[in-house]
Order: structure tokens, then sequence, then C-alpha cells
């Protein structure tokens, strides 16, 4: 179509999806392997995910706030294409507890701050293009949809196969992979240099009110779906009896329909603008979880399945663009606090689910839930009320 001038964007795109692809391949697959591959117990995980995770906030913030000063985007990618394969060859040679905590934390910690990265020189190139920002935050969020949908499939069947070693083995063959359309396709001056400051850069130091309240609500949104995202598995299997395959059927259709709506909020956002859309959907995540909440049978499972693709991926196109709207003059800066929500939220989010199943159910996680997507949508009422 000719309004997308795809100017080195097709091969962007498929080094985002490429990147996203290894991420998503080894990230849950960690966990599986911490606990049933090495034996190890399950606060193991903590500790690992605590490491790594705490690692990508800090490269978000500091690379943040290097590519909104002008600096060249092409090295931080590297940085973390590289950092990815030299853990996975380090566990491919190794797959023992020490080289997890050391070499896999730092690898792979590395290597989650590409999608920040990614988002701030895509949003600049699309600019570049003449491609609205918004309406190219949905498609790099469609192609990192696909890419979940696909990555931790391959993982684990590949684990099943032929034993968890294997998929170190693949992450390095994918790392080299990335690691080569890193070189090849991305320009080595390319940057994404925050545009001036529309008042005097001396008067504030820290984040706007509204953009705070902005992440505030993207994290309590995200813990949400983390909650449930972890709580559902379980209780669809051990409170409710339905069969092994259901959380894997569900996750597809919730997958599936997640691509659909992130498609369709370009539209969305030119109609109604972005706190409208964003107030529906999180209307939508309260009614969604308490759908799922009260399951029974696999037709009411696939039905809430699809409510909450919906509402996710009308959530996760819109609310990064939601976001950036906050901070025009800091745009990288302003992506990397919504994807440092996000995974903050994701790390709080597995201990919670354990805390609050072991003292009530699975189903009280679900119930909580939708208690935070409520408190949410009041966040969003309030960053309303503050935004110029």
């Amino acid at each position: 179509m000719a309004r997308f001038r795809f100017h080195g964007l097709l091969p962007f795109l498929l080094l985002l999806f490429v990147g996203t692809l290894s991420n998503s391949a080894i990230v849950p697959f960690m966990g599986f392997f911490l606990i049933d591959g090495l034996g190890q117990a399950p606060w193991i995980l903590s500790v690992y995910s605590g490491l790594a995770i705490a690692l990508t906030v800090g490269t978000n913030r500091a690379f943040g706030r290097r590519i909104d000063g002008g600096a060249p985007v092409f090295p931080l990618i590297g940085l973390a294409a590289g950092g990815y394969a030299l853990a996975a060859l380090a566990l491919s040679l190794s797959p023992s507890l020490p080289v997890m905590l050391t070499m896999g934390a730092l690898g792979f910690g590395l290597s989650a701050s590409a999608i920040s990265t990614m988002f701030s020189l895509g949003g600049h190139l699309a600019e570049g293009a003449s491609i609205d920002r918004p309406r190219f935050n949905a498609i790099m969020r469609a192609t990192t949809s696909t890419a979940w949908m696909i990555g931790p499939a391959l993982s684990f069947l590949a684990a099943g196969l032929y034993g968890p070693a294997i998929v170190f083995k693949g992450a390095m063959a994918l790392g080299l992979l990335w690691l080569a359309l890193w070189w090849t396709s991305l320009p080595r001056n390319a940057t994404a240099k925050a545009p001036p400051r529309p008042v005097d850069p001396g008067t504030t130091i820290a984040p706007p009110k509204g953009l705070a309240l902005a992440a505030a609500f993207v994290f309590c949104l995200s813990i949400a779906h983390g909650l449930t995202f972890s709580a559902l598995p379980l209780f669809f299997t051990q409170e409710v009896g339905l069969p092994d395959f259901a959380p894997g059927t569900a996750f597809s259709v919730k997958t599936f329909v997640e691509v659909i709506a992130i498609f369709s909020t370009p539209v969305l956002m030119a109609r109604f603008g972005l706190r409208a859309p964003l107030m529906a959907a999180t209307l939508l995540a309260i009614g969604a979880i308490l759908v799922l909440a009260s399951v029974s049978t696999l037709p009411q499972m696939l039905f809430g399945a699809a409510l909450e693709g919906l509402y996710y991926g009308l959530f996760a196109s819109l609310g990064i663009s939601y976001v950036q709207s906050f901070a025009p003059d800091r745009p990288a800066q302003a992506t990397a606090m919504y994807w440092n929500a996000l995974m903050i939220s994701g790390l709080l989010a597995g201990p919670a689910v354990g805390l609050i199943a072991q003292i009530s159910s699975f189903q009280t996680v679900i119930y909580t839930s939708s208690a935070v997507a409520a408190l949410a949508a009041l966040i969003l009422l309030a960053g309303g009320r503050t935004r110029t």
C-alpha cells in the first residue's frame, strides 16, 4: 500500500521478529528448566528472575536516555543480541545453576532490553517514512505477539522430543541469526533523537504526574493480566477439572484474538482517540477476568480466552501510545517506562500467585486480578484529569 513506504521497515520488522522469537523461546522455558531440569526449589526462580529483570530495567532506563540524546541505536541492539548468543552458548556447554545465575541472567537480562530499543527506533523510522507512530506501534506489537505465539511452543516441543539441552543449542542458533540480521539490516548511524522540549528544559527533571500515572495504569493492568495468565492453567486443570490440553488451547485462542485486536487499534485511535478505547479495554478486562473465574466447561473457557485476547490486544497496542503521548519530548524514555512497567509487573505476578493460591485458591487469584484491573480503571480516570 502506498501509505506504507517501507524504506528499511520490512528488514526492521524481520529483525524485531527474530529478536522477539529468540527471547520468547527462552524466557518461559527458564523456569521449567530450573525446577524440572535442574531439580531446584521454586524460590530459586525468583532469584534468577530478579537478577535478569533488574538488569533489563536498568538497561532500558540507561538506553532510553542515550537514545533520546541522539546516540546510535546499532551498538545497543548488538549488545542485546550478543548477550543472548553468549548466554545460550554458555548454557549449551554447561547447563547448570551457577551458569544460569551468572551468564544466563546477565546475557538474557541484557537481551530483553532489545524490545524497548527497537520500539523506540521503530517509531522514529515510521515517522521518517510518513507512517503514524501509533499505527506502526500496532504493527510492531502484532509482530511481537506473533513471535510469542511461536517461540514458547517451539522450545517446549523441542524439549519434550529431545530433552531440555536442545533448547539452548536452538537458542544459540537463533542468537547467531539475530546477530546476522542486526549486522546486515540495521543502519550503523540509525538514531531516534528526541525532539526539542516545548518548554525550558530546566523547569523539571522528574517525569510529570501524567506520565507517572500512565505508567502506573500500565503496571496495574499488566499485573492483572499476569496474575490471571499465571493462575489459569492450574485453575483449569486442578480446580475446574478440565483436560490437560485445555490451557494450551486457551492460550492459542487468546493469542489469535489478541493479534486481530492489535490490528484494529489504528482505526479505533483515529475515530475515538486513546483514552476512550483504553477505558473500554480496561472495563472489558474486568469482565473477561470474571468470566474466566467462573469457567466450568471447555466452551466457557474458549469464550473467556477470546475476551482475554480482545482486551489484552487492545491494551498492548494502545498502552504504549498512551504512555508515549505524555512525553513527546522523551519518546525513548517513555517507551522504556512502558516496558519496565510490564517487566516489573511480570516479576511480581509469579510470587503473588503462589502466595494467594497457598492461602486460598487459584480462583481467588483470578478474582484478585479483577480487582487490580478495577484499580487500573480508576488510575486511567485520574490520569485523564492531569493530562494537558
